[in-house]
């Protein structure tokens, strides 16, 4: 098949011209190239953003692992290709191709695309037209891929509803082999009824998102009045995808080795999905219940498993939680005796606020250095903590503290969030009153002065799938100036300004982040007029350009009636229907307006894996149940085979 040669004599040529040609060639420890002919379905999978970023993703790398192990699929990943090069490609005629084996990605079946934020669209679009793909779904042939979303930007895909055919939300990886074999059937068959045949299919399963089959009705004001399915057979509602059991699927087995230097340079074992904290801003707890934990046992494997076929030298414990896991004291315990002697080091991305996670940290850090411990308390006072549901009280923040610097902890990190839902300057000011009570215990209790702690701050950003999917956003210049009153309280502190550091992303940003998060299809044609405009790479500060996105939404919103400010920092309210209400997270819509209210009232709800249930809705709707331990098992030292 002449169509998927590689483009790599092409390619090389190119690469001496431009910044880190690495990221380019392909062939990371763990890859794997199939043989073209001896699949029948092709996927080419993306993370649309730099190899640096993309290549440590755990969901790409799952779904790729899982779709080669397959006879008959193959998989091969592809990433955005900085400005130089992309300016060459299109120069001298080379497509966007695999790093795998540089292919075109325009040949492969289906291009299949992980959006963990919104700010990576533009950088979708620069593929497409790359690869030779139309933007549009409409304008392609059946000799086009598949172009699919998923990851949690995927929970609302109307934004890119123009130029994608599929989405699918939810956990990938039985949702992927579901599709591959309706893909595989349709091309046996002659590949009849075309292109619309195949989505039909994929349509009636319930559980894989075709926006063309949706016709969006609107409202003399603005507002969506409904979604209409427009072809038979095709649900009025799609479900989530669900992985239950994650002890059956350990992947990845064999993580990748990065060639250039990424973001993380660890290998990563995700301990549980899902969370139930309940903390009414978070997108990902919302989406993922309900919690299922992979065993102590299982960890233990994998671990092994994936040390041995890396070299690494680090592993992440992963999850949105992870202090959480009803096994985390005998699991960090277990890893820290066994890797005691090969200086393994391990590592919690995130934990909450209270004393024994300071325990935890130690006991993973006795095979390394302790340098600083991360704290994400999010709102600056207490009444905040009531409304965003994160049930932490300064008296827990101050004891965690405490133990941290009188364990040898010389650093913290206090993580909040600007613009929370009915926030106001004194709710940010008392963050600077927290720091610097953090500062004066750390002095107390090590007797030093040198200690240091960094308050980082960012946008709040209502999301959609949570309580706050109704919230008016701050502005960008109320964040800013909010911002710019806590920046002068910590910094005119003569007793402890200068142990405090003080890192905030500036408003603008996060107004961008929220038009695309909760926008519907007209918001497409703003994401087409930035990318049109030479809009890439939205997520690094030094290309994203806020200017450039409030003047393509000035041209293109007004022919709608509708402004970046109605998508922004306008409240909604009960009875509008929301652009992604036909997608089904499992949360009942009326579960989510109470828990709104109860924010508004500064209402705690408890977490149901240790309480009763609140009837959110997720488990009935998916068929699915919390699945959590203890297993009562313990990690036994490794033998070592003489």
């Amino acid at each position: 098949m002449s169509a998927a040669e590689s483009v790599f004599p092409q390619l090389e040529a190119l690469l001496p011209h431009v910044q880190k040609p690495i990221q380019y060639v392909g062939g990371e420890l763990n890859s794997t190239v199939k043989p073209w002919e001896s699949a029948d379905v092709r996927w080419a999978l993306m993370y649309p953003d730099a190899y640096e970023v993309g290549l440590p993703n755990q969901g790409v790398m799952i779904l790729y692992e899982v779709l080669n192990e397959r006879e008959g699929v193959l998989a091969e990943r592809t990433y955005s290709v900085w400005p130089d090069l992309e300016a060459l490609m299109r120069e001298h005629g080379v497509p966007q191709f695999t790093v795998d084996s540089h292919r075109p990605v325009g040949a492969f079946d289906v291009f299949g695309l992980s959006f963990s934020t919104e700010l990576g669209y533009t950088n979708m679009l620069t593929a497409l037209d790359l690869a030779g793909i139309p933007l549009e779904s409409k304008d392609r042939t059946v000799d086009h891929p598949i172009v699919l979303a998923g990851g949690h930007a995927a929970f609302n895909p109307e934004p890119i509803a123009d130029f994608i055919d599929a989405a699918i939300i939810g956990d990938g990886e039985q949702a992927v082999l579901d599709m591959t074999e309706i893909i595989r059937r349709w091309k046996a068959e002659g590949r009849p009824g075309g292109r619309e045949e195949v989505l039909l299919r994929l349509a009636k399963t319930g559980s894989v998102y075709i926006p063309a089959f949706y016709d969006v009705e609107y409202l003399p004001d603005g507002r969506i009045g409904r979604v209409v399915p427009n072809r038979s057979g095709v649900p009025w509602r799609v479900s989530k995808h669900t992985v239950m059991d994650l002890d059956e699927w350990p992947y990845p087995k064999q993580p990748l080795v990065p060639l250039a230097e990424t973001v993380h340079e660890r290998m990563s074992v995700e301990i549980f999905r899902g969370c139930t904290r309940g903390c009414r801003f978070c997108q990902a707890g919302m989406i993922t219940r309900p919690v299922r934990e992979r065993s102590i046992t299982g960890i233990g494997e994998m671990v092994e498993k994936g040390l041995k076929a890396t070299g690494f030298e680090e592993v992440g414990l992963l999850s949105l939680s992870s202090a959480d896991h009803s096994e985390i004291g005998d699991i960090a315990k277990g890893l820290a005796d066994r890797y005691e002697e090969d200086k393994i080091g391990l590592s919690l991305p995130s934990t909450r606020v209270d004393a024994f996670n300071v325990d935890l940290a130690n006991e993973l850090t006795r095979n390394g250095r302790r340098s600083g411990l991360t704290f994400a308390p999010e709102g600056g006072s207490e009444r905040m903590r009531k409304v965003i549901n994160k049930m932490v009280s300064e008296e827990d923040l101050i004891r965690t503290v405490s133990t941290a610097y009188g364990n040898g902890w010389r650093q913290v990190k206090l993580y909040f969030m600007c613009g929370l839902p009915t926030e106001t300057d004194e709710d940010v000011l008392q963050i600077a009153d927290m720091a610097m009570n953090v500062i004066a215990e750390g002095r107390k209790v090590s007797g030093q002065n040198d200690i240091r702690c960094t308050v980082s701050i960012g946008g709040f950003v209502p999301k959609p799938h949570t309580p706050f999917q109704w919230a008016p956003q701050l502005s960008a210049e109320e964040t800013d100036e909010r911002l710019a009153k806590l920046r002068d309280k910590i910094r005119g502190d003569k007793k402890y300004g200068r142990s405090i550091g003080f890192r905030y992303h500036d408003g603008k940003p996060g107004i961008v982040e929220g038009l695309l998060s909760r926008g519907d299809r007209r918001v497409g044609a703003v994401i087409r007029a930035v990318y049109e405009d030479g809009g890439r790479f939205d997520g690094w500060r030094e290309h994203f350009s806020y200017d450039r996105w409030m003047e393509c939404a000035e041209k293109t919103l007004p022919e709608f009636g509708v402004d970046v400010a109605w998508y922004t920092t306008r409240e909604r309210t009960y009875e509008e229907v929301l652009p992604w209400d036909h997608l089904d997270s499992g949360l009942d819509k009326d579960w989510l307006w109470e828990d709104w209210q109860d924010a508004l009232d500064e209402t705690e709800v408890e977490d149901c894996r240790w309480t009763p249930c609140f009837d959110c809705g997720v488990c009935p709707a998916m068929q699915t149940e919390i699945q959590v331990g203890p297993t009562g098992k313990k990690l036994l030292p490794l033998t070592v085979v003489k």
